[in-house]
């Protein structure tokens, strides 16, 4: 399968009056054509950072992109000046972000705001704008789409705003788009429908989807495979049936215990504690003072990535054969 994108030992950090924030430290994953990649965490995590960095959308100063390398398509993203990343952004990478409502001009019309990036990317006429601006709103399912060209954004409903920020993102055709918690202001219905959307556009156009959300509901819909962020790194990976049904991060499972079921008796089990401050990140494991299972080392030293299958990987001295063997010999405490 063609590989689109590999983030490779991603840093990226914000300079501020209190000191260094280290957002996000280190993170790899990869993205194939036509695939769906979701990253999940809880707020503060580097999910939105990580998808910024991509677009190179960081704001330098304070933000910085220190270490690591953004390939698409075989080219290093993070290596390009602004004005080559502006021929990039809306045409090959396009990006949803979480509020419509801010994402949206509210002194423009929607036809005007569909029709900038075809006339500034593709350079076709006024006529060839507007068709291709119908059929996109065809597409993302606006009704009597010639007429609502002419409307501005706060004549839409939440829903139809974000369909209309999809067919923005969408409508020079990218190869990669970032969906940035597309679904979090809308309620479960239209959600649902957005969902069913984003699954209908990429059967037409083939185009890779990368998901940043903290809904496991809306991973469990639309994802192939699923990374897991806390505290800047990414601490678990693997298909969505890897993740869901035998995770073995302990953050990961207790995401997944704090998700409301309606076939569940028993109640919630919560996170206990914060996230550490990023500032001056731990050392060792960043979810230590949270875990249940937390041992000596874990306070120390960092996992090494511990590969569970080709495609299921997790960082977490609870799959180290070596710890293993330490605890079960009462060497390390928990």
């Amino acid at each position: 399968m063609e590989r689109i994108l590999e983030v490779n030992d991603l840093h990226v950090t914000f300079t501020t009056y209190g000191g260094t924030v280290q957002a996000v430290r280190g993170v790899s994953f990869h993205l194939d054509k036509g695939e769906t990649l979701a990253i999940v965490g809880e707020s503060g995590c580097g999910k939105s950072v990580t998808s910024n960095a991509i677009m190179r959308l960081i704001p330098d100063p304070p933000g910085k992109i220190t270490k690591g390398s953004v390939i698409f398509k075989g080219q290093d993203l993070a290596a390009y000046s602004e004005k080559k990343m502006r021929s990039i952004r809306g045409v090959d990478i396009s990006m949803i972000f979480q509020d419509p409502m801010t994402a949206l001009n509210p002194t423009l019309t929607i036809g005007t705001q569909l029709m900038e990036g075809l006339k500034e990317h593709k350079k076709i006429s006024g006529a060839q704008a507007k068709a291709k601006a119908v059929e996109m709103m065809n597409l993302v399912g606006i009704p009597n789409p010639e007429e609502r060209l002419k409307q501005y954004p706060h004549q839409f409903s939440g829903g139809m705003r974000q369909r209309i920020v999809i067919a923005i993102a969408l409508i020079c055709d990218p190869d990669l788009l970032i969906a940035d918690e597309p679904t979090t202001a809308l309620d479960v219905t239209i959600q649902a429908q957005i969902l069913e959307l984003f699954a209908t556009i990429q059967e037409r156009t083939g185009v890779s989807i990368i998901l940043i959300t903290h809904d496991l509901g809306v991973v469990a819909k639309i994802a192939d495979r699923i990374v897991v962020m806390y505290a800047g790194k990414i601490i678990e990976s693997g298909s969505k049936r890897e993740i869901f049904y035998e995770s073995k991060h302990p953050y990961t499972q207790g995401l997944l215990h704090s998700v409301p079921r309606l076939d569940a008796k028993e109640e919630l089990k919560p996170i206990a504690g914060t996230p550490p401050d990023l500032f001056s990140p731990p050392k060792g494991c960043p979810f230590t003072a949270r875990c249940p299972f937390a041992m000596e080392v874990c306070d120390k030293v960092y996992p090494a990535p511990e590969k569970i299958s080709d495609t299921h990987y997790v960082d977490c001295w609870l799959q180290d054969e070596r710890a293993k063997r330490l605890l079960a010999a009462n060497v390390l405490q928990t």
